[in-house]
């Protein structure tokens, strides 16, 4: 899987600012291999957010090692509960086999967004 292109990350951005618009959270994505255990690494990517780590959801995707780690902060939990993100994230990893890293991380953030909003 290769990483996304310049229009794709376009539409990731927008799709981030649309997330964060309907569900009142604040969502963000990284992209790339983690410095240590993949869910320590995302952890503390989720907690570098700061003040909005409360209210924040954290896309992690380690293209590479094929691995996606989807963290919550306490508020933002309450809305997406473990079960939904499971859910999400074998969606996404389902686009992501066949090679659809924009599309996969797409579905994933309006998905998360549209089950924030429903809550």
């Amino acid at each position: 899987m290769r990483a996304l292109t310049p229009a794709q990350a376009d539409d990731v951005r927008a799709a981030l600012t649309a997330a964060e618009q309907r569900s009142g959270l604040r969502f963000s994505t990284f992209l790339g291999p983690p410095a240590g255990a993949r869910r320590h690494f995302a952890e503390r990517l989720h907690a570098a957010l700061g003040e909005e780590s409360p209210d924040a959801v954290l896309v992690f995707i380690d293209v590479e090692g094929r691995a996606l780690e989807i963290v919550t902060g306490e508020n933002a939990r309450r809305r997406l509960p473990d079960g939904a993100c499971r859910l999400t994230a074998m969606s996404m990893a389902t686009a992501f086999s066949a090679g659809d890293l924009a599309g996969g991380l797409l579905y994933g953030i309006n998905a998360l967004a549209e089950q924030a909003a429903r809550r």
